[in-house]
Order: C-alpha cells, then sequence, then structure tokens
C-alpha cells in the first residue's frame, strides 16, 4: 500500500505517522513510519523494525538517518524479529530526499522513541572481581555500546572490595538517575538494596528500578529474569531490557538476629548447598566445574545437621510440619513504632527494618533434624544452570522451601542432577513448599556434635559455625537462630516484560 507523501496520522492508531519516498541503499522506495511503532520498507522483499523491540537509537548523519538497532541474528535479513535467539547489533541507513523530510523523520522518531518511558541516565557497577573477572571487558565491549546506541548517559563505578557498592548506594544522589545497573553476578545486587534500605529515604529509595547483566559466577537473578520471557541469559538480551525500561516488583527477605539485619533477594541455605556453595571455593581454579566436582564429595561424605526449624506456609501448605508457637528470640515487633487507633503501623528510621509482622499470633508448623539440607529461594534460578525453585515468583510475598531430611546417596545424585530444569523438587525425598516465615534454629553435625555448619546467603557467607571452612573470618551474623520475614514487592527491577 503506497502513502502520500508527508502523511501525518494520530500516533494512538496503528496508520503511519510519516509515510515518504527515501533511498535505500541507493534505491527509491516507501518507507512508513506507524501509529504502533513499526517501520516498514522494500529492500529485496518487505522489510520491518519494531521500534520499542529493536530500535535503539537514531543520529543524523549528514543528509542520511542511522538507525541504531538489535536484532535478531537469525533473521538480520528479514528483520522482524519472534522468539529467543542471539541477538546482534546492525544499523539501517536510509536518506530523506530533501531537508524538510530529515527534518520530519528526526522528530518523528525522537517523538516515537521518546513516547516509549526509556531511562535516560543510568549509575553503573562494574564488579571487576566476580566470576571469571570478565566484567570490565564486558561493559567495555558490549554494554558501554548498547547504551551509547541507545542515548543513554552513563556514571560508571567500578567496585574496589567487598560492601563498596552498598557503600555508594547509600549516599548516592538518587535524583541525578533513571537507575541502577548491575555489570556482576548476585553479589553486586544484594548490596545495592541493602544500601538503598540502610538511607535515611529508604522508602523513595528502593523503588529506584535496578538493572542486572550477567558477568559474574552465579548470575541467578538476570537468568530468572530473562527466563520469564524464554530468553538466553545473554549480555544483549540483558541491556536491551534495561534500555527498553520495563519494571517488575521484587520480594524482599528481612534477616533479622538480636540487633543485626540483612535484606536478602536471592537465596538461604543451610547444609548440603550451603557447604558446596561455600567451601568449594578451595577448587576456584576449576571454573564452574567446582561446584559438580565438590558435590560429589559432599554426597559421598554425606554430612547432616541436628536442629529445628519453623515456618508460617503459604495457604495450602499447611499440612507440612507439625502445629507450634513462635520459637523466635523475639517478637519481631520491637523494630515497628506502636499503632493507635487514629495512626497506621509505620516503620521506625533510619533505614528500613523490615516488614510488620506478627509472628508470635501466627499459625506456626515446626520440622525437626537431622537434615541434609534446607534452601530457601526467591525467585526461580540460583545460577544459570540451577533452577533451584520452578514454582517461586518475584513478588508473591513467599520464599520457596525445598527441605531435604533424609535421602539414600544414589537418589540424591539423581535429585542434584535434577536441579538443570527444576525436576529435583518432585524427588519423594523432597519437601518443597511456600512459606510467609521462616525461623532457623542450626545445630551442630549429627556425626560430630564439635563441629557446626555455615548459613549462606545470597551466595555469600551469612553465618560460620565452629570448625567450619575459614571459621577464623568473621560473618554477620552469629551461628545461632534467626528469622526471615517477607515484604511483598519492595524493591523494582528492569525486566524484559
Amino acid at each position: 500500500m503506497e502513502h502520500s507523501e508527508n502523511q501525518l496520522l494520530d500516533p494512538e492508531t496503528s496508520q503511519p505517522i510519516v509515510s515518504e519516498r527515501v533511498l535505500v541503499n541507493g534505491n527509491e522506495t516507501q518507507l512508513t513510519l506507524t501509529g504502533d511503532g513499526f517501520l516498514r520498507w522494500k529492500d529485496g522483499g518487505q522489510r520491518c523494525l519494531i521500534v520499542e523491540k529493536e530500535v535503539l537509537g537514531f543520529a543524523a548523519d549528514g543528509p542520511k538517518i542511522r538507525i541504531r538497532t538489535i536484532v535478531n541474528v537469525r533473521e538480520c535479513g528479514i528483520w522482524c524479529i519472534e522468539g529467543s535467539v542471539a541477538l546482534v547489533r546492525k544499523d539501517f541507513v536510509f536518506q530523506p530526499l530533501s531537508e524538510d523530510s530529515l527534518r520530519l523523520w528526526c522528530e518523528n522518531l525522537r517523538e516515537c522513541i521518546g513516547s516509549l518511558g526509556r531511562p535516560k541516565r543510568l549509575f553503573v557497577f562494574v564488579n571487576p572481581f566476580g566470576g571469571k573477572k570478565s566484567a570490565s571487558k564486558i561493559f567495555e565491549e558490549h554494554v558501554k555500546t548498547l547504551f551509547e546506541d541507545a542515548d543513554v548517559e552513563i556514571t560508571l563505578q567500578e567496585t574496589q572490595y567487598q560492601l563498596h557498592a552498598k557503600e555508594v548506594v547509600n549516599s548516592l544522589d538518587l535524583s541525578k538517575y533513571d537507575g541502577i545497573v548491575c555489570v556482576s553476578g548476585d553479589g553486586i545486587l544484594v548490596e545495592v538494596v541493602n544500601g538503598l534500605l540502610e538511607r535515611d529515604d529508604w522508602e523513595a529509595a528502593i523503588k529506584m528500578p535496578i538493572g542486572l547483566v550477567p558477568a559474574g559466577t552465579g548470575n541467578g537473578m538476570a537468568k530468572s529474569l530473562l527466563d520469564l520471557v524464554g530468553d538466553p541469559c545473554t549480555v544483549p538480551n540483558a541491556v536491551l531490557a534495561i534500555i527498553r525500561g520495563h519494571k517488575c516488583s521484587l520480594d524482599v527477605a528481612t534477616i533479622v538476629q538480636g540487633e543485626t539485619k540483612f535484606f536478602s533477594v536471592l537465596m538461604l541455605a543451610w547444609g548440603l548447598v550451603a557447604d558446596i556453595d561455600i567451601e568449594s571455593e578451595k577448587y576456584r581454579w576449576m571454573g564452574s566445574a567446582r561446584l559438580d566436582f565438590y558435590a560429589l564429595q559432599r554426597i559421598l561424605h554425606l554430612r547432616k545437621y541436628n536442629g529445628r526449624i519453623s515456618f508460617v506456609p503459604a495457604p495450602g501448605f499447611e499440612g507440612y510440619g507439625e502445629p507450634s508457637s513462635f520459637h523466635g528470640k523475639s517478637s519481631g515487633k520491637k523494630n515497628i513504632c506502636s499503632p493507635t487507633e487514629e495512626e497506621p503501623v509505620k516503620i521506625c528510621h533510619p533505614g528500613y527494618q523490615g516488614p510488620y509482622f506478627d509472628l508470635e499470633n501466627s499459625d506456626w508448623r515446626t520440622i525437626n533434624g537431622p537434615f541434609i539440607s534446607t534452601w530457601l529461594h526467591n525467585v526461580p534460578w540460583g545460577s544459570e544452570d540451577t533452577m533451584a525453585a520452578p514454582d517461586a515468583k518475584f513478588s508473591d510475598g513467599y520464599l520457596d522451601l525445598i527441605l531435604i531430611k533424609d535421602s539414600p546417596k544414589l537418589s540424591l545424585l539423581s535429585l542434584m542432577t535434577g536441579l538443570a530444569d527444576g525436576s529435583h523438587v518432585k524427588s519423594p525425598y523432597v519437601m518443597y513448599l511456600k512459606v510467609k516465615a521462616f525461623i532457623l534454629e542450626p545445630g551442630p553435625r549429627a556425626d560430630d556434635p564439635t563441629t557446626e555448619g555455615i548459613i549462606d546467603v545470597d551466595g555469600e557467607v551469612l553465618a560460620r559455625g565452629k570448625r567450619t571452612y575459614k571459621c577464623d573470618q568473621k560473618a554477620l551474623m552469629a551461628y545461632d537462630t534467626l528469622q526471615i520475614t517477607m515484604d511483598q514487592g519492595l524493591a523494582t527491577l528492569f525486566s524484559p516484560i
């Protein structure tokens, strides 16, 4: 269908905003920008670009316009993309036939892209020490280029030491930015969330969108996000999700022990999974194979830990455990300002103290040890190849509990192989349920009362018991009772949907 020159119609419709004859590869053809965000033309066949999904930005280059895109690598010759395969950068260049036409195209392209609500200014953390220590290279060769193509202004901060990102975020002028991006594994994300929630203005700060670019060892959050739409966990897919500016809410878990608190967004583990995650660091030279190698060792020389867990089950999971009362060391109310009939519950400052949750008057269930593994998850993927909790949701207000009390070693080996697709939760040796609140009372190893265990939160040691790996190093919490409550949808992430 041909359209008259300089045709301008309502951008709310699927009709053309502008449709004109232009030069593409030296050939004259009709180019159309529609109200629903499609660029269509003919160049040896019908071509189109989806502005929202594929166009990063554009620039006037003399009498020509260069449109910077990111497209399906297998469809570069067809341009329209569907499905989930690798993406590549590609420029499309056309030449309007007059200066007025050049100006018209620039104005309408700028307005079309500007209407998408994309971030314009981002603060970017790069962790040069994480994973294979390739984050700086990934940023320079891929991330920076894509942001520049999308006309995103970036402020770069390389982290220099553990908790550096948390310190920076704690005092960052957030009004200057539309989001924070972590080019790293999951560790920097955790630091950013903790930094935002420890600010005096935490209520506004925690609404700052956070973007994840996989450049670490695990990349569980980035994998979980991209898996929402079936996209591979790659740098281009992750950066595109940030550029497009879509957002989703994320539950945050508050872990409390006495006066100490920590905010978790990914997972907590005690027992087998924690031992594998932390103790395998001694084999870091093996790369990601260290986890499989050490998992085999730990299963062959299986440990069990005495202790007790208590939880408030989500609806439908009340049949797990035995009824009990609150076993925590505090009511959980000391961090909350006392409400009155006239005034609702308020969180005390400074910083976020955790959600109000009536721990003492909730319906608790208890399971006594010994345990092989206790694993709590907030999102489906713990790493790019470990679907720990296939039913986990980003903002359902619950943690997914994956519990193993006993299992033959051969069954445990088979069960661990099921982590790749989440089928391990179907094992008869696994309890898989959702909980609103959780209390862990960790004890010593069943075979050696003088040796305790490790509590792992978001890939880092939260607590080390006696005679454990690197037990001489200080941890944030003691190897003792801790309680966890969930705040639904507290944080915000850049999301592919």
